[in-house]
């Protein structure tokens, strides 16, 4: 059966709001129903890490609003977006709130359903598909793995401005865990030191995703002791994933708990093949060992 027409407003009620999972970047990630939504909108309210991929898809004649935040460059603050997106509903909009990723996933949704809710206007949200789990799928890798890693846990290593990177690293240390760290560029270096502080060990397989799904996406894999290289060497200011614990890494042979994991380093860039060096033991930038 042929999907249903689209038409301005036969997926979003006048005044109402729709916070909408735009995914890591590649249109072709976006759900259905996100396609829809945005189809349907009549204004879109769009945050810096939404792929101009799936910007391209807003129809002509829709009013396109950038209320992108990104470290240090801020075109509006939280409340400033909660007002304009309150303003529009209340004038009878088919609004769009297209947010990287999924919406309720460090994307700050709690604070615009209740700005919005305060108003009497209905919120809805459309999942999306979060960089966790599109890095993961690059990387050819499972975020759990039966026998090494029973748990995932996402944390953003994004801090206010003069404060510290406030977190539990005793519980984030466990060794059968898989961490993903959103906004992690900048920090890389603290986490690695207070993971390895916590208990974790400095050899445990860690993987730096930038730009995932994008055409200039970057994947690199080593060991945590050297993660804060790893991510100088690859990320630029562009938006940097960390994925840390077992599951990250290669696996050769069969899929168990006694599985060997192959050990270097390896990096891999659209239209570049893999290629690997031998693991480093110890230190950040080991002589013996140069990345590509």
């Amino acid at each position: 059966m042929p999907p249903e027409p689209i038409t301005p407003g036969s997926a979003i009620t006048p005044g109402s709001v729709w916070l909408v999972g735009a995914g890591p970047g590649d249109p072709d990630l976006l759900t259905r129903r996100a396609a829809r939504l945005i189809a349907a909108a009549d204004i879109i309210f769009h945050d810096a890490l939404v792929g101009e991929g799936v910007l391209a898809l807003v129809p002509d004649g829709v009013e396109l609003v950038s209320v992108g935040k990104r470290s240090g460059r801020h075109s509006k603050d939280q409340a400033g977006i909660d007002q304009l997106l309150v303003a529009a509903a209340l004038a009878g909009r088919h609004v769009v709130r297209l947010k990287g990723g999924d919406p309720s996933i460090f994307g700050r949704s709690a604070e615009e359903i209740a700005a919005l809710q305060a108003h009497g206007i209905t919120v809805n949200i459309c999942p999306g598909i979060t960089a966790a789990s599109a890095a993961a799928a690059a990387g050819r890798v499972s975020l759990t793995l039966r026998g090494r890693s029973r748990s995932i846990t996402m944390v953003t290593a994004h801090a206010r401005a003069g404060e510290p990177l406030d977190l539990d690293w005793s519980a984030l240390a466990r060794p059968q865990a898989t961490i993903a760290i959103y906004m992690g560029r900048a920090a890389a270096g603290a986490v690695a030191a207070q993971l390895m502080a916590g208990g974790l060990a400095a050899d445990t397989p860690v993987m730096v995703a930038v730009d995932v799904s994008l055409p200039g996406e970057r994947l690199v894999r080593g060991r945590l002791s050297a993660l804060s290289f790893l991510v100088e060497t690859v990320s630029d200011d562009r938006p940097t994933l960390l994925l840390i614990g077992e599951a990250t890494a290669p696996v050769t042979g069969p899929v168990t708990a006694s599985a060997s994991l192959q050990p270097g380093y390896s990096f891999t860039k659209t239209s570049l093949k893999c290629v690997s060096a031998p693991m480093p033991r110890v230190g950040l930038k080991p002589a013996s060992a140069k990345m590509p």
